[in-house]
């Protein structure tokens, strides 16, 4: 079993061993590569508990993560896009200012 460096200690991506990353449709098609194809988190959550993948998430996903899940913070990750959504129907002037103020950033 490789050593698994501290919580603390960052690691760059090409020092995780031999894991493929996980693999996210984009747009209904799922991108080339060696790493299984996702369809949701459970399964993910499943996949890296069994050691057979890896993914790289934001440390806002930190609280779902399972006992048999090792997570470090990764220096070279890749940027996240972030998505909000919210009710098509609502009338909200404190939502529209949320919305407004985060597409702004």
């Amino acid at each position: 079993m490789p050593r698994v460096p501290s919580a603390a200690d960052p690691v760059q991506f090409g020092d995780i061993p031999g894991l493929p990353l996980a693999r996210w449709a984009r747009r209904g098609t799922y991108p080339p590569g060696p790493g299984p194809e996702i369809h949701d988190q459970t399964q993910l959550a499943q996949l890296i508990a069994l050691g057979r993948t890896v993914a790289v998430f934001p440390e806002s996903a930190r609280a779902w993560l399972w006992a048999e899940h090792a997570a470090v913070p990764l220096a070279d990750a890749p940027p996240v896009v972030t998505h909000i959504a919210w009710p098509a129907h609502s009338r909200s002037l404190a939502l529209a200012g949320l919305v407004r103020t985060a597409t702004g950033l």
